[in-house]
């Protein structure tokens, strides 16, 4: 036979109301929210990345590629070539 779970909303004997501080909603809620960085997906590129690493390594491999084109359409350093 199954134990029927208490529903009341009172304290254990063992436990004292004045042993909890005073509770404030929302305390670390601006610490976590400036320490963290929750990206969500589309559903479709989910589906593509097996796991964060993944991801990460697919985001670096995009960095290295933007950083070489952005050195190849830079200023040149030969002003005379523009010139033609």
């Amino acid at each position: 036979m199954k134990k029927a779970k208490s529903r009341s909303d009172e304290l254990r004997p063992a436990y004292k109301l004045s042993d909890f501080k005073k509770l404030e909603r929302g305390k670390y809620y601006e610490r976590v929210r400036a320490n963290s960085n929750v990206v969500v997906l589309d559903p479709e590129v989910a589906a593509v990345f097996p796991n964060s690493e993944a991801v990460n390594k697919a985001l670096h491999s995009l960095m290295d590629v933007g950083s070489r084109l952005s050195r190849l359409t830079s200023t040149p350093t030969h002003p005379a070539r523009l010139r033609r």
